[in-house]
């Protein structure tokens, strides 16, 4: 292999033989097990939208096969979020019609 190219099995950047290693825990680290992106949510100031966005921190911990059910609640979160905001408040009751007091005989 290239020496830019890791040999198979081995993470970036450490020599081919040697394991990767969580220093946290101090056991090698499997690159296929799912791991936060570290990926910085901004809040927008509408509470339903940034509750829809932190579930994405749900998949954090799913393999990627997971993901895609995370992905699609949230989906459906913000569009029924989005329609209730295209809806607008309900319209104003129209007042009944005042009654004719020209009713003379």
């Amino acid at each position: 292999m290239s020496d830019s190219m890791p040999e198979p099995g081995t993470a970036a950047g450490t020599p081919p033989g040697s394991e990767a290693e969580d220093p946290a825990a101090g056991a090698p680290l499997d690159p296929a097990a799912p791991a936060p992106l570290g990926v910085v949510r901004t809040p927008t100031g509408n509470a339903a939208v940034d509750a829809e966005l932190a579930r994405l921190a749900d998949a954090d911990h799913l393999p990627a096969d997971g993901h895609i059910e995370v992905y699609e609640d949230v989906h459906g979160g913000l569009r029924e979020t989005l329609t209730a905001l295209d809806a607008g408040p309900a319209p104003a009751p129209v007042p009944a019609p005042m009654p004719s007091y020209d009713n003379r005989s």
